[in-house]
């Protein structure tokens, strides 16, 4: 069996060495890059030929790539490398592993052709001059041999290691029972739907109620499939750490289910979260963790591969131990991994890791994306950029003398002062563009001349500048740009993305099969059409384990929760709060669209009722915090919680049993009508043809069937729900409710 790798990998693990230096960064963006070569490959001759693909053997490896060019006529191929900044402060161990490169694709263009010699040349391509560095050297077939045969010595071993793994772990997981007794109600559906996907090579909508079990009843199938249909990796990807936290449990009962199986399980941590020394730059000079990071990195990837469980705390443990950085170890290990848990922007944004390694090796992968409901909101952020005329001027304030003229450009460019309070615009301001893009060369290139840490303000703008500009670059008819004033002085320019479609197929289309999973993912089509899903995409609907007697579901007809009535609403839901607590106290959760609202209705109870035990959700809430307000609601405990809606407590937490038996849904969680969002309705309505539904009342319903969810978790529960206002009687409304539901209309009395 042949273990196969691409060349850039093969050269990454065997010819890295020295620190890690993230000076010479951020490197041009993918388009860029592709406009760089392609004017590259331009400017030579009309024998020129680009992309070569290139392939050979070394005992059990097979390595292939593609170079970047090769001129028959001066028997010269080419490794192209688009850049920015000063090319002399590029580091040692850069140019080290692009020659490494080259001279491997010299060595498979020999052996392919039967030359005796090639000319190797590496190509920097500066991006805002427009210029080349070229390097040059000429290497016998011979040479290249030797060289060839010493990169592939050092990685030959471990990819003898690396197939035992993997025949050792198909064979367990193809013997691999379910981790429970068996399946809840609804789980084996679901499983089954998964299962199929992974054999049809499709992609799945699965909306599934709470409390079946969606981790294990998606993680399980996927790795049943894995030896079935050679899936190299499998993708688990959440919202937010809960979800992260309940697939790497999932992970380790199935390990525990089958003793000694050799799964290898990775979560991905954010930079900021992950990082020893936040003080200190991202190279050698600064870090410690950074400085020599390659030449341990081999050691600390071995001891990582032994644990079968890197979580946050197992990654940091042995990371410590080698004197390396726990993000970039983790970075690493996720080639070597079989089940990578991670936030969706791994797989989903513009600079997707776990993307860019999939289409790197050709993967095949299966990816898993837990809580669907959030993509499409979660999307659009990946894709949007925003710029602060104000944040802007703080940047200026902290930058080094001879940065203040290119931000000056910068603010001389911006969009003027004088015009409506919004508007949207055509495009983004050539003029604006042009001036980030120089102003960011210069900041690049002060970064690369200064190790210290940059100043926050300055490091903000900066990030925030290269975002917009490459979203500039891929500016279409699914995004929307737009200039917010407020006053003479304050301004904001956003690009605002609206349907992530385009920007998410390649995504699904890459990976072997997707499975999207929810409690709430009606209708299928706003998915469909928002994200951009495969044509061919399956929807099921995986019926609830529960039954209508377990949940009381009351509209409460004679309350409007809108805007304008909202004051006279506050009365009527307090006493209604007040009345369901005296018929049966015990915990419930009490959700408004806004914190003045809460605080209204809050303030109302604690006045006229006393007695009831009131704690809400802090504006601005500590993860202590949060874990304060959960903790309030035990087994023994009594009392009404109050939060807003789509906030940390109307999905993601589990209160089973007496520690949650109730909900007051105070709002239909439409957003906010706004400019913004009216301009969001327009376009959808111009594309979908359902510019109201998408853009206000699905994510709505959304949010509302996901705090109702909160209350039945479990077979043994029983709960009640008042969904508080006149627009839960609307068909088109109860349309959206769950199926396994009976809704009571029937008028309560407020009085």
């Amino acid at each position: 069996m042949s273990y196969v790798v691409a060349v850039r990998a093969l050269c990454e693990f065997s010819a890295k060495q020295g620190d890690l230096d993230l000076r010479f960064t951020p490197s041009p963006t993918a388009q860029e890059g592709i406009t760089g070569h392609a004017m590259v490959a331009e400017r030579r001759g009309p024998g020129y030929q680009k992309e070569v693909s290139l392939s050979g053997e070394y005992g059990p490896l097979l390595v292939r790539g593609r170079a970047d060019g090769y001129d028959p006529a001066q028997n010269l191929i080419e490794e192209i490398k688009t850049y920015r900044g000063d090319l002399e402060r590029m580091p040692a161990n850069h140019r080290h592993l692009h020659w490494a490169q080259v001279r491997v694709y010299g060595h498979l263009l020999c052996a392919q052709l039967g030359l005796d010699e090639v000319s190797l040349a590496l190509v920097y391509f500066d991006i805002g001059k427009q210029t080349e560095t070229v390097l040059r050297e000429t290497r016998s077939a011979v040479d290249l041999r030797t060289m060839f045969a010493e990169q592939c010595e050092r990685f030959v071993a471990w990819a003898a290691q690396e197939l035992a793994h993997r025949a050792a772990r198909d064979a367990a997981l193809g013997a691999l029972r379910f981790p429970h007794p068996d399946f809840r109600p609804g789980q084996r559906d679901l499983a089954e739907t998964i299962f199929r996907a992974n054999s049809s090579a499709r992609c799945v909508l699965a909306q599934a109620p709470t409390g079946i079990g969606k981790t294990v009843g998606t993680l399980f199938p996927v790795l049943k499939a894995a030896p079935l249909h050679r899936l190299d990796k499998v993708f688990y990807l959440a919202a937010k750490t809960p979800g992260r936290k309940l697939a790497l449990d999932a992970a380790q009962a199935i390990k525990r289910s089958a003793p000694g199986m050799p799964l290898r399980v990775l979560e991905l941590v954010a930079r900021d979260k992950a990082c020893e020394h936040p003080d200190k730059a991202c190279h050698g000079d600064s870090c410690p963790l950074a400085k020599g990071f390659y030449d341990r990195l081999p050691a600390a990837r071995s001891a990582a591969r032994e644990v079968t469980l890197l979580d946050r705390e197992g990654l940091r443990e042995v990371a410590l131990a080698h004197q390396v950085c726990p993000y970039y170890l983790g970075s690493e290990m996720a080639r070597w991994s079989d089940v990578v848990v991670g936030d969706y922007n791994y797989y989903f944004d513009m600079g997707a890791m776990l993307y860019g390694l999939a289409l790197a090796n050709q993967w095949r992968v299966s990816v898993l994306v837990d809580e669907a409901h959030n993509m499409v909101s979660r999307a659009r952020k990946m894709y949007s950029a925003d710029l602060e005329r104000g944040a802007l001027r703080a940047a200026r304030a902290v930058a080094p003398a001879h940065l203040k003229k290119a931000l000056d450009k910068v603010g001389r460019s911006w969009p003027s002062k004088d015009g409506a309070d919004y508007e949207v615009l055509d495009a983004p301001p050539e003029k604006l563009l042009d001036a980030l893009q120089g102003a960011s060369s210069a900041i690049t290139d002060f970064l690369a001349a200064n190790p210290g840490p940059m100043e926050p303000d300055l490091q903000r703008f900066y990030f925030n500048a290269l975002h917009f500009a490459r979203l500039a670059e891929t500016f279409a008819e699914h995004s929307m740009v737009d200039c917010t004033r407020d006053g003479a002085h304050a301004s904001t320019l956003a690009i605002r993305n609206i349907v992530p479609a385009p920007f998410l197929k390649p995504r699904f289309a890459l990976a072997h099969a997707t499975a999207l999973f929810s409690a709430t993912l009606s209708p299928w089509n706003y998915y469909s059409d928002a994200l951009g899903l495969p044509p061919d995409t399956a929807w099921v609907d995986i019926d609830s384990p529960f039954v209508a007697d377990q949940l009381s579901v009351h509209v409460v007809r004679d309350i409007s929760t809108r805007f304008t009535h909202r004051a006279r609403s506050v009365e009527p839901i307090a006493a209604l709060i007040a009345r369901q607590y005296a018929q049966e106290p015990g915990n419930y959760l009490a959700f408004f669209s806004s914190f003045d609202y809460l605080d209204q209705v809050a303030d109302r109870v604690e006045r006229d009722f006393p007695d009831i035990p009131v704690f809400r959700q802090p504006r601005r809430m500590a993860e202590t915090e949060r874990d304060a307000f959960l903790g309030r609601f035990t087994l023994e405990s009594r009392g009404v919680g109050f939060a807003v809606l789509g906030g940390s407590f109307g999905e993601g937490i589990d209160l089973p049993g007496a520690r949650l038996i109730g909900a007051f849904i105070a709002t239909l969680g439409l957003p906010q009508m706004n400019p913004v969002n009216e301009q969001i309705r327009q376009r959808m309505q111009a594309t979908f043809g359902a510019g109201y539904d998408y853009t206000y009342l699905y994510p709505g319903m959304q949010k509302v069937v996901q705090a109702a969810g909160r209350v039945i978790r479990t077979e043994g529960d029983r709960g009640v729900v008042y969904l508080i206002d006149d627009r839960f009687a609307q068909p088109e409304v109860r349309a959206l409710l769950p199926r396994w539901w009976h809704v009571d209309q029937s008028r309560i009395a407020l009085t």
